[in-house]
């Protein structure tokens, strides 16, 4: 666990060392245009109005798999492994790179976690949207390392756990879609 511990350490000192300028300031806007998954709320009010009852479907089933992977992240995991977050100053971390420090454990990445679970919710519905939304995510999961909030490591779990916690909701939403079916029939 201390190598695992020392890499992540290594690439976000890389990352922190690496002049970006072209770059810090359009990702330190994306961190903070996730925040609280607004970029979430507007895809999937995009995907209500444009993409029919499948997009509509697909919001809910992103929406919902959001509220699930917050709730377990943020009531469970973060308050039992309870990570310090990156010294953003110690690092080298540019200024302008910087955007508010969370208060929260940085294990793992909510943000990640957050974006990577709508993406596979709606992926699940509608593929097609699925991939870019999960480009998003993969952006919205590095610019938390841009940014110097969290550890590439927090942001690998965060995304992963959203994944994985997505599909398991939105698997027993369609199985209850599909018991209610039946039950009507009856």
């Amino acid at each position: 666990m201390a190598e695992v511990q020392r890499l992540d350490l290594a690439v976000y000192a890389a990352i922190a060392s690496t002049p970006t300028p072209r770059l810090d300031e359009a990702l330190s806007r994306l961190s903070r245009a996730a925040d609280y998954s607004r970029l979430s709320i507007a895809s999937a009010a995009i995907l209500s109005v444009t993409a029919g009852s499948r997009g509509r479907r697909a919001a809910l089933m992103g929406l919902a798999s959001v509220a699930v992977t917050s709730s377990v992240l943020n009531l469970g995991i973060k308050s039992i492994v309870a990570r310090r977050r990156p010294d953003r100053l110690a690092q080298g971390v540019p200024a302008l790179r910087q955007v508010p420090m969370p208060t929260s454990t940085s294990f793992p990445s909510g943000h990640a976690a957050a974006a990577f679970a709508f993406a596979t919710g709606v992926g699940q519905v509608l593929p097609g949207a699925g991939f870019p939304l999960r480009a998003l995510a993969a952006l919205v999961a590095y610019s938390r390392v841009h940014t110097g909030v969290h550890y590439p490591g927090d942001v690998l779990a965060g995304a992963l756990l959203g994944a994985a916690i997505a599909q398991t909701t939105t698997h027993f939403l369609e199985y209850r879609r599909g018991v209610s079916r039946i039950s009507q029939r009856w």
